[in-house]
């Protein structure tokens, strides 16, 4: 088994067909089907099916795909750290939820960049499963998340925890029964708490994943929505305004990192205790 192998697999699993496999990897299509030969001969099993209408994975093919994908960021990230830039001893993967990037995000990547210049930084976004993920591979080393770990080979430090303000573009907007209100994700705990303060106020049409998102849609199309107070005060007093008497929610905020990256950094708590 080689990367290469590997890296074919994976593209058969993207697009969808060997065809278009060797396309996007500029190669011949009697290459890609040998790499896969060649790694199905050696795992003894068949991992995909070919049929007219494309490839599809086999049980043992979705069995090889998170290692696949998992190996091949491994190495993509072994390159990276073996071939440090000039004057840099370390590399410091850094993961952010897309939603704590501006402020607390940008703060900590700063204050890591200013303060450790001998130490080269990468940063990813991603969802809750992204991170996870990232972090439980060893892909990353920290990552600014709404979700505490509770594995011990992690460490956790709060942040602090995002203010949930109702905002609108109209500073008379109506706190019940806007029909340009749309509900943005903010957690469990809010989830339940929203439903609990509006229960009489119906249900929103338009529903956003993330703050950033639903912050992009007030500022296009108007209406109103919950928005972290951090991500919002840029706009406040022109393009949005807070609703006085709404009800304010939080959202707590963690750094969680792993142990064995975490010792070796004696700057971290500084840089933790920066962003408190």
């Amino acid at each position: 088994m080689n990367l290469t192998e590997l890296r074919t697999f994976l593209a058969i699993i993207e697009t969808g067909s060997l065809v278009r496999a060797s396309k996007a990897m500029n190669v011949t299509q009697s290459t890609v089907t040998a790499r896969l030969k060649a790694l199905e001969d050696e795992l003894g099993q068949r991992l995909i099916i070919r049929q007219k209408s494309g490839a599809s994975l086999t049980a043992a093919g979705v069995r090889l795909q998170r290692y696949a994908a998992t190996i091949s960021d491994l190495w993509q990230q072994a390159r990276q750290e073996t071939a440090l830039p000039d004057g840099m001893q370390s590399v410091c993967n850094m993961a952010c939820h897309p939603d704590l990037w501006p402020d607390l995000g940008a703060r900590l990547f700063d204050h890591i960049r200013t303060t450790q210049p001998h130490i080269a930084l990468s940063i990813w976004t991603g969802g809750q499963h992204d991170l996870t993920h990232w972090l439980d591979n060893g892909l990353v080393d920290l990552a600014l998340t709404y979700w505490p770990s509770t594995r011990a080979a992690k460490l956790t430090d709060e942040l602090p925890p995002d203010r949930l303000i109702l905002v609108s573009d109209k500073a008379d907007n109506p706190i019940r029964f806007d029909k340009g209100y749309v509900y943005v994700e903010g957690g469990d705990d809010f989830g339940r708490a929203h439903a609990t303060v509006f229960a009489d106020a119906g249900t929103a049409r338009l529903n956003f994943g993330t703050a950033s998102l639903g912050l992009d849609h007030l500022l296009k199309n108007g209406g109103s929505a919950y928005l972290p107070d951090r991500l919002v005060q840029p706009h406040l007093g022109n393009d949005l305004h807070k609703l006085k008497d709404a009800p304010v929610f939080t959202r707590p905020s963690y750094v969680v990192s792993r142990s064995t990256v975490w010792a070796g950094w004696p700057w971290f708590d500084d840089a933790i205790a920066a962003m408190t």
